[in-house]
């Protein structure tokens, strides 16, 4: 028989004689294996698990345009190429403009923007019904809702009005042929709203009144009144009612809200870029946050393209998965490119990231060390107490002539195989330990590290090692002739 062959036959003899006792120092190295692998999986993976969890809470960089250049989607496509495929999350284009309501005379900031990119770059948002699917579709904010009565189903008439140069006196637009437009305020705050015509002479010759925001069946007769709009007919600004016209029965505030409109419009016709648009639009879903959201109204970005006819952007928001270093460099990479596109970093967002995770993986490192040295202690004891049993068999074998050598081998045997079989134990366990934290904690799974086996199984050795370094010195220290003697 080999020599290799009796030293492992020893070993395998020793263990076995006493069971119970490496029972629980296996179990003392399995389970530190286990907490080893799992915690070192989580803390690698922690990064992207974050990474993750906070693209939840919204974008982490905005792309704008340079001085003096313009954001379209072009640039912005352009501006992505910098990203590695798997990091870019969303990039979501908006654009921001004021839309009036006409029927309730009020205007709305409204984004235009891609809805399939906003459910990856905002997931926070939360829609009572569904995102807008077709054109001619909209989202409207909880804060519009309540005021203007939208719900999921409901039609709304949007319009753009391209901005107007005026003069400061509006008596200087009253000359002929001239079209004018003017609003005033009427009955319980309600904005009535006049648009007229000057025939060659400067006086009225068309006239057409909104007062859909007054009272129905009494100031709202100004606006369905063809005989009272008769009246202003032929007559030159400015006017006066009671005297240039009558008012309409019960309704003297409207009635001379009309007249202060008009004594007040301004030419529609001097410096106007485009001809206004208008459109009516299906509310799909109602958005509700909590924040400033709540009182945009969202529209398809070609849906806002074809009211403005501009295409230019405002911003984009991005969703990366990248730790700060990383995004600080693509940042510097994007503002270099001749795109014409700058990046800035949303700070909030990356520094709460960065000092989360960095605060993460100090407490998952700290875990981990603490129980490597509670596994490693457990397993001392467990071998000082082994030593305590056979120091007869100890002494017998010195006064035979062992060489410590020996001795220390044996011993160091022992632990080393408790170490190898534990660690792979833990290995394995280690990964379902780190699985069910990933899922319960981060909910989402992680992915087997190969690496992780040999890593496991050469520490768990190690530590075994360590912790037989005290048993033996304990063991080489036995006296033979005290021992035979029975002290």
């Amino acid at each position: 028989m080999t020599k290799r062959k009796m030293f492992l036959r020893m070993i395998t003899a020793s263990l076995l004689r006493r069971r119970s006792r490496m029972l629980i120092a296996l179990l003392s190295i399995a389970i530190g294996a286990t907490i080893l692998s799992g915690l070192v999986t989580i803390y690698y993976d922690v990064p992207r698990q974050m990474g993750a969890q906070f693209r939840s809470y919204g974008a982490n960089m905005i792309l704008l345009a340079k001085e003096g250049q313009t954001l379209t989607v072009d640039t912005m496509q352009k501006a992505l190429d910098v990203f590695p495929e798997e990091q870019l999350v969303g990039a979501t284009p908006y654009r921001y403009v004021r839309l009036d309501m006409t029927s309730r005379q009020q205007s709305f900031t409204t984004a235009g923007t891609d809805f399939d990119e906003v459910q990856k770059t905002s997931p926070y948002f939360s829609v009572e019904g569904e995102y807008p699917r077709e054109d001619k579709e909209i989202l409207v904010g909880k804060e519009i809702a309540d005021t203007i009565g939208a719900k999921a189903g409901s039609y709304i008439q949007l319009t753009w009005r391209p901005s107007v140069t005026v003069n400061e006196n509006a008596s200087d637009d009253w000359i002929g042929g001239a079209k004018l437009s003017g609003s005033a305020e009427g009955f319980n705050a309600g904005i009535v709203v006049v648009e007229a015509e000057l025939d060659d002479e400067g006086r009225i010759a068309r006239l057409t009144i909104d007062a859909s925001s007054q009272t129905p069946e009494i100031g709202g007769q100004v606006g369905t009144d063809k005989n009272f709009q008769s009246r202003f007919i032929g007559k030159k600004l400015p006017v006066t009612l009671g005297e240039d016209v009558d008012a309409v029965s019960g309704a003297t505030i409207s009635s001379q809200a009309v007249v202060d409109a008009l004594n007040n419009a301004h030419s529609i016709t001097k410096g106007t870029a485009a001809a206004e648009r208008s459109g009516y639009f299906s509310v799909t879903g109602i958005l509700v946050t909590g924040g400033e959201e709540e009182s945009y109204i969202y529209m398809k970005l070609r849906d806002l393209e074809d009211l403005t006819q501009d295409k230019n952007l405002d911003v984009a928001e991005l969703s990366i998965s990248a730790n700060a270093e990383q995004l600080e460099k693509y940042v510097s990479e994007i503002d270099k490119a001749d795109t014409g596109v700058m990046a800035r970093l949303v700070k909030r967002v990356t520094r709460s990231e960065t000092a989360v995770l960095g605060k993460l993986q100090a407490l998952v490192f700290l875990v981990t060390v603490v129980v490597l040295l509670l596994t490693t202690i457990c397993v001392s004891t467990t071998m000082m107490a082994v030593v305590s049993e056979r120091r007869r068999e100890i002494g017998l074998r010195k006064a035979l002539g062992a060489p410590d050598s020996s001795i220390r081998a044996e011993f160091l045997g022992e632990g080393m195989f408790l170490g190898g079989l534990g660690g792979v134990l833990g290995a394995l366990l280690g990964f379902v330990f780190a699985q069910v934290v990933s899922v319960n904690v981060f909910g989402s799974s992680i992915t087997f590290q190969p690496l992780l086996l040999p890593v496991t199984l050469l520490m768990s050795m190690l530590i075994a090692a360590v912790s037989c370094l005290l048993p033996i010195k304990r063991a080489v220290a036995i006296d033979p002739a005290l021992v035979l003697k029975g002290e």
